[in-house]
């Protein structure tokens, strides 16, 4: 059965004495994690070689240590709280989480995916990196958390009021809350859960489809000849924080000058991606709005990002876009259809005849039958009609849509 999951992220106004307990738990925490992770790559800098031979470099001596894994940590966690009495202020749960991640993150990096790919080893992390911990429950009779009318209630913490910029969903079960610590503030995201998911529109019932091609040029150009311009948000403010960066440079490491500089250059950064993410949701909108299907590229945003043109390709941030407009598209019932990018932007939307191209030519001229048009609407008309055809719909005319034969 498919669940729709959505999260929202609200404002809390912990009181000063609430800020420093929470700050205080994400550094025990961070501790914990460091131990943890020690603990496993020591198991495993111990058992990495065979039983019946050794490294010829070096190998440690003495009884092979039990297994290290998530089970023996938890149990571990009452030890820790009799050792470290500091640690029975923390929600329990919340602790088990923080093993969870550590565990999620070793499995990651030991064991590949479906694809044979896998994660970076994971990292001890430094004094101020673990910026956020979870309570796994909300406004259950065993939960650590509970909003109730603009208050929110966490075990070992206190009441903190919440700044509701924007109400629940009706239906919507209310399940983990995540307690973040940003550069501006504190945060709360809550996990919210429903049973029912939007179907997608049928087939028959398309009526208007629209394939678009991103640029740098632009950011996006819809198979209809719209443009969407290219907002370079990171471009516009890098002279900005060149200069706030070279200011933080000149302080002493650790002073509070340093600190508080260090968190300018942190709110810099966060204003550029919070209006890169308020433009993406936007144009999603617009689109999800006015079609039933969209067609977009299946780009590989790693590979594009190795090319010279790789701080405006981060910049316009493709991928998280095509990934917003996945998720808005879904709860609205509207189809997303991702198609290969080979060819697009060579090929003729007419005649289908290749017509090779450099990036510094943005006008398409088939030689065959004559087509002139912008290169990239011309791609955005190659991509729907290759999504077009993967579903297996047909536009006659590029008027109406109707059932391929």
């Amino acid at each position: 059965m498919m669940l729709m999951i959505l999260t929202y992220c609200y404002r809390i106004k912990p009181n000063a004495e609430q800020e420093a307990t929470m700050l205080y738990t994400l550094e025990l925490l961070r501790r914990h994690w460091n131990f943890a992770l020690g603990q496993r790559l020591d198991w495993l800098r111990r058992t990495r070689c065979q039983i019946d031979r050794c490294s010829i470099i070096s190998e440690p001596i003495g009884e092979l240590p039990t297994t290290v894994n998530y089970y023996t940590q938890q149990s571990d966690l009452k030890q820790t709280k009799v050792l470290f009495p500091d640690y029975k202020n923390i929600w329990s749960e919340s602790q088990q989480v923080n093993l969870q991640r550590l565990n999620k993150a070793w499995e990651r990096w030991l064991f590949p995916d479906k694809s044979g790919k896998r994660g970076g080893r994971p990292k001890f992390k430094k004094v101020g990196e673990l910026r956020s911990f979870v309570y796994p429950r909300v406004n259950c009779p065993k939960a650590g958390a509970h909003l109730n009318n603009g208050v929110l209630k966490l075990s070992k913490i206190g009441e903190m009021s919440v700044i509701m910029h924007r109400p629940i969903p009706d239906g919507f079960t209310l399940k983990t809350s995540t307690i973040v610590h940003k550069a501006d503030g504190w945060y709360c995201s809550i996990s919210m859960q429903d049973d029912t998911v939007p179907e997608p529109m049928p087939l028959d019932e398309v009526k208007s489809a629209v394939g678009i091609d991103v640029g740098l040029k632009e950011f996006l150009t819809t198979s209809e000849g719209e443009t969407v311009p290219v907002q370079q948000i990171y471009r516009k403010t890098q002279a900005h924080l060149a200069r706030q960066q070279r200011k933080f440079a000149r302080k002493e490491k650790g002073s509070n000058r340093s600190n508080r500089q260090k968190n300018k250059i942190a709110r810099i950064h966060q204003r550029i991606g919070r209006i890169r993410e308020n433009f993406h949701y936007n144009t999603a909108h617009n689109l999800v709005k006015k079609y039933d299907l969209i067609a977009v590229e299946d780009l590989n945003i790693k590979g594009l990002a190795r090319t010279r043109l790789s701080k405006s390709i981060l910049d316009a941030a493709w991928g998280r876009f095509i990934t917003i407009l996945d998720a808005v598209a879904v709860k609205c019932g509207v189809r997303v259809v991702k198609v290969s990018p080979h060819g697009t932007s060579q090929n003729c939307s007419r005649c289908g005849v290749k017509v090779p191209k450099t990036l510094s030519i943005r006008l398409h001229e088939c030689h065959k039958c004559g087509l002139e048009m912008d290169r990239d609407e011309n791609a955005a008309r190659n991509i729907l009609d290759r999504a077009l055809n993967e579903v297996g719909l047909i536009l006659s005319a590029r008027e109406g849509l109707g059932n391929s034969p």
